[in-house]
């Protein structure tokens, strides 16, 4: 079945219609998803407050905690910045909430890992986290909260796929 076979026009104003309306879907996907990065921004410096730390610290943190990672797979992790990272890395460093450890691939690209005092930081966040996010789970229902994390996941593979690949006509 074509995009004309579905509309019933001709295949270059089907085509237009959908170009259309994947561009419309495109627009409103990336203004949800800026609205929610605020939203979950909000949510997380209230959460990390308390502990004395900002939701970035949290973040950064909170990519090492199983594994010490280079600065720049954090930023990789994280889809920011790695001169962001880098800032905030060497501030949970200068805290001893984080250590730099020697690199055996890579010598002058140091590892980040948390200390036993950033991890008694981000555990220190772990109730209100949990509060949170079972409300959450109450609000929306389990099945579509997972839903939505599912979808964020392909969405956000998509757009890796896109941003991997040069466009057609370039």
């Amino acid at each position: 079945m074509t995009s004309a076979d579905l509309t019933g026009s001709a295949p270059a104003d089907a085509d237009a219609e959908l170009v259309a309306r994947a561009q419309e879907l495109f627009t409103t996907t990336a203004l949800v998803s800026f609205r929610l990065n605020g939203q979950f921004l909000a949510i997380a410096e209230e959460l990390s407050r308390p502990v004395g730390l900002t939701a970035a610290r949290w973040q950064v943190l909170g990519a090492v905690l199983h594994e010490p990672l280079t600065v720049a797979g954090i930023a990789r992790v994280m889809g920011i910045t790695r001169q962001s990272v880098q800032r905030i890395a060497d501030l949970l460093a200068e805290q001893g909430l984080a250590e730099y450890l020697p690199n055996p691939a890579h010598r002058r690209a140091k590892l980040l890992k948390a200390t036993d005092e950033g991890l008694a930081a981000v555990r220190r966040i772990t109730p209100q986290h949990a509060a949170v996010s079972a409300r959450m789970a109450a609000e929306m229902g389990l099945p579509a909260l997972a839903a939505a994390a599912e979808a964020l996941i392909h969405l956000s593979a998509a757009l890796d796929a896109l941003t991997d690949t040069p466009p057609a006509d370039a």
